[in-house]
C-alpha cells in the first residue's frame, strides 16, 4: 500500500550526521512517502553545499539565513545577499532565523537585528520566514508584530515549542506553526493542546532531523523518513486519520512554500 504524501518542511541534509549518506536518506524518505524536503542552511556562508543538495535531488528545495546561536560569530547578513540568494529556482524561504535566549542571551541584540534584516528580505522576496524561537517570547512577538506593521510578509514558527501567547501572536499576523517530534514526547502534553487548539490550515510538520527523532527513535539520529511518526501524533492530536492530516499540511505546505509547490526543475 502506497504511503500518503507528506512534506518535511525542515531538515538539515549538509549536517555530518547525514555524510556520505544522502542517496539512502532520499531513498527512505520516499519510501516513507516524504515526496519533499526543505534543508535548511544555518549559516550563510555554508549556502553553496547545501545548495548543492538540492540541486543534486529532485524531492529537495533549501532556505538560508543565520540561525541565532550564531548570529554573533557570523558575519552580518544583509538583505541584498539573502536576496540574490533567493533568486536560485528552488530556494524557497528565508532562514532559519530568530531568537534563542536559552543558550546565547549574551548576544540578544545582534540577534534581535538580524532577524530584522532576514524579515525585510523575506518581504522583498515574497517568500516565507522560518523563525527559531526559544526562550523569548517577548522579543519575539514584539519584533514580528512591529515588523508586520511595517510591511506583511508570510512566517512559520519552526519546530514550535513555545507559549500558548506566542502561538496566538503567530496566528493573529496569518503564520503558521510547524509540528516536530517534540510534539510526539511523553512530557509534551502542554504543547499538544497548544496544537489541538491551533486552526489545522496552519499546520506543518517537519523532523528538525537530524536532531529531535520521535519515539520510537528517541535518542537516534533523525531523517526525513521520520516524518510520518510526527504526522500519526498529529493526526491523533485533531482527531482524524493519518491520510486527512498529511493531505491537510500537504494543502498547507504548498500555500506558504508557494514558490516549492511550482518548482518545475528537474535535477
Amino acid at each position: 500500500m502506497t504511503p500518503p504524501e507528506i512534506t518535511d518542511s525542515h531538515c538539515h541534509l549538509d549536517f555530518p550526521d547525514f555524510s556520505g549518506q544522502l542517496n539512502t536518506i532520499i531513498a527512505n524518505a520516499a519510501a516513507a512517502g516524504v515526496t519533499r524536503m526543505v534543508t535548511i542552511c544555518t549559516k550563510l556562508r555554508l549556502e553553496p553545499q547545501v545548495r548543492s543538495i538540492a540541486e543534486a535531488y529532485q524531492p529537495v528545495y533549501f532556505a538560508a539565513g543565520t540561525h541565532p546561536m550564531s548570529a554573533s560569530s557570523e558575519p552580518l547578513a544583509t538583505t541584498d545577499q539573502l536576496i540574490e540568494m533567493s533568486k536560485h529556482e528552488k530556494f524557497v524561504g528565508v532562514g532559519e532565523t530568530g531568537l534563542d535566549y536559552y543558550y546565547t542571551i549574551e548576544t540578544a541584540e545582534i540577534q534581535k537585528k538580524s532577524l530584522r534584516i532576514h524579515i525585510t528580505a523575506a518581504r522583498q522576496a515574497g517568500l516565507p520566514l522560518i523563525i527559531h524561537a526559544r526562550s523569548a517570547d517577548d522579543d519575539i512577538s514584539k519584533i514580528l508584530i512591529d515588523e508586520y506593521r511595517n510591511g506583511a510578509f508570510n512566517c512559520v514558527m519552526h519546530c514550535f515549542s513555545s507559549s500558548r501567547n506566542l502561538a496566538h501572536t503567530a496566528l493573529d499576523l496569518g503564520f503558521y506553526l510547524s509540528m516536530s517530534g517534540i510534539a510526539a514526547f511523553p512530557k509534551s502534553q502542554e504543547l499538544r493542546k497548544i496544537f489541538a487548539s491551533v486552526p489545522l490550515d496552519r499546520i506543518l510538520v517537519e523532523t528538525d532531523a537530524p536532531y529531535l527523532a520521535p519515539p520510537p527513535y528517541r535518542g537516534k539520529r533523525n531523517e526525513p523518513a521520520y516524518t510520518a511518526h510526527r504526522a500519526v501524533k498529529g493526526a491523533e492530536i485533531f482527531g482524524i486519520d493519518y491520510a486527512e492530516f498529511a493531505a491537510q499540511t500537504q494543502i498547507n505546505f504548498d500555500r506558504l512554500f508557494s514558490k516549492a509547490a511550482s518548482c518545475t526543475v528537474n535535477t
